[in-house]
């Protein structure tokens, strides 16, 4: 979710749901080591629980980024085995790690040394390429659950790194989650969770029923709406807001605080663009945002005439 799930993202999600944990954007070890800590790093108190997902190939690198994100507040450290991009192989990270079964397993070693009091996960494709999907997920699983792991989110699609686009990788391998339940079945001592082309809260339910858990992201981006089930549907809790209207209302004192401190509004507001996606006014709402949204000096009452455009009942409806 590079260039997505940013501290913005997180904190607008977080009105619409307490409960969920939230991920960073994949952020490269050396960019943790050697960046803008404040601006990669840094986060709001109000979007925890968050985790921090790294990638890397070198176990030294890996524990150094591991030790300052655990020591910055994360509650997480994640592992990405499964970003496909061509950025990504070329630094040899990311889904071309499920070939290196060996150097995961002490990846995950290092980083868990370098922050034993946060869990440091896993996130993985079920291969890549030529592999045969069930020896490819099964070994890493087993390499990195010998080293101690002992939680996975496995995106239920094969990467194909040669010859797809990073974005054809998120749609055309087929998926397969019954692949998933049957490592599950084969390692029950373990925590499995489900990611992949899961299109809302329903057919999460469905497909995760024997997993430990679910993981959305672009569904839940892209519709952000549905996050206003989660805590009612997987934790028995209240949602934080009554209507996507409701969260709107409540994002604004974080909108304006923002502004202050001298953050333009689009880098807030884009995240916000698919809320009433489906209702009446909700294209309104995403061109006023948009057009509106990027001026020099853009305020808060942009996002109020945003509004304006969605009917009080159609809110309710998203």
């Amino acid at each position: 979710m590079m260039d997505w799930t940013d501290r913005r993202c997180r904190a607008f999600h977080r009105t619409l749901t307490r409960h969920a944990l939230l991920y960073s954007e994949m952020l490269t070890a050396d960019a943790v080591i050697h960046g803008d800590r404040e601006r990669l790093l840094g986060f709001d108190a109000l979007e925890q629980p968050v985790a921090l997902q790294l990638g890397g190939s070198e176990p030294a690198k890996m524990a150094q980024a591991a030790r300052i994100g655990a020591e910055a507040g994360y509650c997480e450290i994640n592992l990405n085995i499964g970003c496909p991009s061509d950025r990504v192989q070329a630094g040899r990270f990311g889904a071309c790690l499920m070939r290196e079964p060996d150097l995961v397993a002490a990846l995950w070693d290092a980083a868990q040394e370098a922050a034993p009091h946060v869990p440091v996960t896993i996130k993985c494709r079920i291969g890549v390429d030529d592999q045969q999907p069930r020896e490819a997920l099964f070994a890493l699983v087993e390499a990195a659950a010998r080293a101690g792991c002992g939680a996975f989110i496995v995106h239920a699609r094969m990467a194909w790194l040669k010859g797809l686009s990073p974005k054809e990788n998120r749609d055309v391998p087929p998926l397969d989650y019954a692949l998933v339940r049957a490592l599950k079945r084969e390692r029950p001592e373990l925590e499995i969770i489900l990611n992949g082309g899961l299109r809302d809260l329903e057919h999460a339910r469905v497909e995760g029923a024997t997993l430990d858990g679910v993981m959305l992201g672009r569904a839940a981006y892209q519709t952000p709406a549905m996050l206003l089930g989660v805590d009612p549907l997987l934790f028995d809790a209240s949602a934080p807001a009554s209507s996507a209207r409701d969260a709107v209302m409540q994002f604004l004192p974080y909108i304006e605080a923002r502004l202050r401190e001298g953050t333009p509004l689009h880098a807030m507001t884009r995240h916000m663009l698919g809320l009433f996606n489906g209702v009446p006014g909700g294209r309104l709402w995403r061109r006023t945002l948009s057009q509106e949204g990027v001026r020099r000096g853009a305020g808060a009452d942009v996002v109020l005439r945003a509004l304006a455009h969605v009917g009080e009942h159609a809110a309710r409806v998203a």
